[in-house]
């Protein structure tokens, strides 16, 4: 297929996703089934089309002057993926299966650009409606910080400290995949710049990593985690020898980073009000090595967490969230996101710290995190809960950085409330709220 060709699937694709309000993903993988001769190249393309659509949806659809999938493919290809106007022009005669030729108006418009009259909310590509919230936490940067959440995103992987360590790892991706060093030689490019255990496998067009089949991976060295989620595991300040709950354990991603920040020594807890989200954990922590951890599947008839009342050197709160600050790995799910998603997750978030606040011992810690930028699910909610928890106190992001190593990571993050805030812009990570509450009675 030839690029107006994969241009047009992407319109079409697009147009079924509108028509039937079905998710991207799955009307991409019925496209793939629906037309065979699209070989694995053609497919990745499209759906980075499809999705780069919907990444610069807001601001494709203020510079085109019109709000439809085709102005959307041809916003990200021009401005998104920097297509300039006349090979666009030409991509319609290609072939049969291109789109149809450009207007007058498209033309026009894909020949300037008049996206410095458009709102903060179109120039950082995040719905309307968020833009009181995202001016609370970024004011006049909202949307330079938008825009870098619309953004396509690397692929963080953390080595596995049970049992490899990242120059090793690295190696043998250098070794069995398509990565290259950089320029410069050197291999070094590929870490991230703040977790010692990260690696960062940049973004290309067209171009999946199958980190699944890696060698390193199946035998436990490895898990895909974005370098921000491996910080708030580093931050929470857990060592070997305590005793943590994670209650909000889901797939276990942050289960394993801690277990393996605890070397196997201690005991750690993993749990999930929703057992479905823990299906995968067992296979996972076998895979990984971990030999310190109980996978605590909530009961009906039973409070499978209560013999840990008030024994829990730290408690690890992921709490439910909007998923915002992951916006650039599913930016439709930013268009899907409404106000009464955003309430339902703040109650969901107060009753995570509830569930886990009774576990804490005295001078223990509760860490709360959010993959979310919004003020309402971050420091709102630590607001509310410390108003009816008074026995809890905040601690200072500067102990806790300088605790983990981190001191030159916080002049990059954002100050909000008493936690702090990474995003794309600021620190190159997903969007983490990050804060850790002491027990102090």
């Amino acid at each position: 297929m030839r690029s107006g060709a994969r241009a047009q699937a992407a319109i079409n694709i697009l147009s079924e996703v509108e028509a039937r309000k079905r998710p991207p993903a799955d009307v991409l993988k019925d496209w793939g089934l629906s037309h065979r001769f699209a070989g694995s190249g053609d497919r990745a393309h499209i759906g980075d089309l499809v999705f780069g659509a919907l990444r610069w949806k807001a601001s494709s659809a203020h510079r085109m002057g019109m709000d439809d999938p085709r102005a959307w493919v041809l916003g990200a290809l021009r401005w998104g993926f920097g297509v300039d106007a006349t090979s666009l022009e030409q991509h319609a005669y290609e072939e049969t299966h291109a789109y149809a030729p450009l207007t007058e108006a498209e033309r026009t418009a894909l020949a300037g650009d008049n996206l410095a009259s458009a709102t903060e909310a179109v120039r950082g590509d995040y719905p309307a409606w968020l833009d009181a919230s995202m001016a609370r936490i970024f004011g006049a940067a909202r949307a330079e910080e938008g825009a870098a959440m619309a953004a396509p995103a690397p692929i963080d992987l953390r080595v596995n400290r049970l049992k490899a360590q990242r120059p090793s790892v690295l190696d043998a991706l250098l070794a069995s995949t398509q990565l290259k060093p950089r320029p410069d030689g050197s291999p070094a490019a590929f870490l991230t710049p703040w977790s010692p255990d990260g690696i960062r496998i940049p973004w290309s067009q067209g171009r999946s990593f199958p980190w699944a089949k890696e060698e390193s991976f199946v035998k436990g060295g490895f898990e895909v985690q974005d370098e921000g989620s491996q910080l708030t595991a580093l931050l929470a300040g857990v060592r070997p020898g305590m005793q943590v709950a994670d209650v909000c354990a889901g797939g276990g991603g942050k289960t394993l980073a801690l277990a393996a920040l605890m070397e196997n020594k201690g005991q750690l807890y993993a749990y999930d009000v929703d057992s479905r989200r823990l299906a995968n954990s067992h296979e996972r922590i076998e895979r990984a090595g971990v030999r310190n951890c109980q996978v605590r599947t909530p009961r009906r008839d039973q409070d499978v967490l209560s013999d840990l009342i008030g024994q829990m050197d730290l408690v690890f709160v992921d709490a439910p969230c909007s998923g915002s600050g992951t916006w650039r790995r599913a930016p439709d799910s930013k268009w899907r996101l409404r106000p009464a998603v955003l309430d339902k997750r703040q109650v969901e978030q107060a009753q995570a710290l509830a569930l886990g606040a009774p576990l804490v011992r005295p001078g223990g810690r509760l860490v709360y995190v959010t993959c979310s930028v919004l003020p309402e699910e971050n420091e709102d909610s630590v607001a509310r809960f410390l108003a009816q928890e008074p026995g809890f106190e905040a601690l200072n992001p500067r102990q806790l950085a300088g605790e983990a190593g981190l001191s030159a990571m916080l002049p990059h993050c954002h100050k909000a409330g008493p936690g702090l805030q990474m995003t794309p812009l600021a620190t190159g990570t997903d969007g983490f709220f990050f804060c850790v509450l002491e027990r102090r009675a």
